[in-house]
């Protein structure tokens, strides 16, 4: 540990702003970019007669606790026969957000939000991002509004895209909603105050386990993967927090794959390119073969989401302590996902996680520029005209959205890395329950549960077999690199 200089939160800040840059991110916007803010004097509005007025339909936004960048509402309406109306309205972004603008252009270079949990560099202004182009609760907004039917089997039977100006009548969070779901909550004020939520609810949730179970049948992996966040109380890092799954999560999970499948279907129907996001049929589908045999199971000799995820099913249930490691395995096997463009009449690459064969990135535009970009498809289409962006510059946008999502990831990664060995830096010398979750020739890393962290095992015995249970003790962290060193404990 570094006993010269006591790390605090403007560190990790800095540490998370040297990352980006060596990342080929911006953490600032320019100057006319603030220039252009400055200029704009309120929300979107527009008089156009085709932008139906939905501000009475009971909107809510669910996300996390601290989230103020609302990128969409979902609202619903049971029809006969165990059908039910599903709407889920994004924000109009490009209502303000002009292609080719002074904050176009930052977005585009950065194409992503990057979050930290000591600070979040926000790919818009945050006076549009969690203000203006935000759908906050009692504030009328422009939206694009994808309305779907669910039948009673939880397919898709019917979707339409169009324009509409909604109102957020309830702001909602994951954890307080899937308590009450679950029965161990109260339902929360802000759905207490607003007429029928409790109803709007119960019917979203029901909907969503019907399309989830559905999609699980068809192929679609589910993974647990181990990504903690630090709690700040001011300065200090006062906890690390590992994010739970909830039925909210879920809620929200389904709602905005069958959205993103859905855009996708539309662009494709009225005979425009778009920007696909996709998981390949996995290359490396033999070494994951090899995985499940250690386990005991025999998976197909072709690449076969189904059985992958009966497989993972079954080893979540035996042994949830070493399903995160498991999970992280078979999605570095799988490959990351990328941006591509698809053309009409084209073969779909299809997104082999999610065992869908068309899938856009839409839902959440004050978040990720690729979704900006399919809203000024789609808006394009509704408004008769043509496409915003040719060919060759879909093409490239591609493969910039594909490498600086990259990067981004990579730059919270690596803080979140930082922000474990800060919390852990007054715990040198302490014990702590571990499991190996790695090891190569000259190295093995350990898991520890409480707080949850990561480490290398610097001593120990040699040749610990991965997903052994042992008892270690930190004796260094670097907050710098984001080191933490640990030695078995006898």
């Amino acid at each position: 540990m570094d006993i010269r200089h006591t790390f605090r939160r403007d560190d990790l800040v800095r540490i998370a702003t040297e990352a980006m840059k060596a990342r080929g991110l911006e953490p600032e916007f320019p100057e006319r970019a603030w220039q252009q803010l400055t200029a704009i004097d309120g929300p979107g509005r527009e008089t156009d007669p085709h932008i139906r007025d939905l501000t009475a339909l009971p909107w809510c936004s669910i996300d996390n606790d601290d989230s103020l960048d609302l990128d969409q509402l979902t609202a619903c309406e049971s029809l006969e026969g165990g059908a039910v109306k599903i709407f889920v309205a994004v924000a109009d972004v490009d209502a303000l957000v002009k292609k080719g603008s002074a904050i176009d252009e930052h977005a585009r270079i950065n194409t992503t939000s990057v979050y930290t949990s000591a600070r979040v560099f926000p790919m818009l202004p945050e006076r549009l991002s969690t203000g203006l182009t935000s759908l906050n609760p009692h504030e009328d907004r422009l939206a694009v509004v994808t309305e779907m039917v669910i039948g009673a089997d939880a397919a898709v039977t019917h979707s339409t895209v169009y324009r509409a100006k909604v109102r957020n009548h309830a702001k909602l969070a994951y954890d307080a909603v899937s308590a009450w779901i679950d029965g161990a909550g109260a339902l929360p004020e802000a759905a207490r105050a607003a007429r029928g939520m409790d109803v709007q609810l119960r019917t979203q949730d029901a909907v969503a386990q019907r399309m989830r179970a559905r999609r699980r049948a068809e192929g679609s992996l589910e993974f647990e993967t181990f990504q903690p966040r630090a709690v700040f109380d001011g300065d200090r890092v006062v906890d690390i927090r590992q994010q739970v799954q909830n039925r909210a999560r879920q809620l929200i999970e389904e709602f905005m794959i069958a959205t993103n499948t859905c855009t996708a279907h539309f662009l494709a129907h009225h005979g425009g390119s778009s920007l696909r996001r996709v998981v390949r049929s996995p290359e490396r589908w033999l070494r994951i073969v090899e995985v499940a045999g250690r386990y005991g199971e025999a998976l197909p000799k072709d690449p076969d989401s189904r059985a992958l995820e009966a497989f993972l099913a079954r080893q979540h249930q035996a042994d949830p302590l070493r399903f995160p490691d498991l999970s992280l395995v078979i999605i570095k096997l799988m490959g990351s996902g990328e941006y591509v463009v698809e053309r009409p009449g084209g073969e779909p690459i299809g997104h082999f996680g999610l065992a869908v064969r068309d899938y856009t990135h839409s839902t959440a535009p004050n978040r990720r520029y690729p979704d900006l970009i399919t809203m000024r498809m789609i808006k394009g289409v509704l408004c008769g005209g043509r496409s915003p962006y040719a060919g060759a510059e879909l093409e490239a946008l591609a493969v910039h959205c594909t490498r600086q999502e990259d990067a981004a990831k990579k730059v919270e990664r690596s803080v979140r890395k930082s922000e474990a060995a800060l919390y852990l830096q007054d715990h040198v010398g302490q014990g702590f329950d571990a499991i190996v979750t790695g090891r190569t020739q000259s190295a093995t890393w350990v898991r520890i549960f409480t707080p949850p962290a990561e480490g290398l095992l610097v001593a120990g015995e040699p040749n610990l077999d991965v997903g052994r249970k042992i008892r270690v003790k930190l004796v260094s962290t670097n907050v710098e690199h984001g080191f933490i060193d640990f030695e078995q404990a006898h």
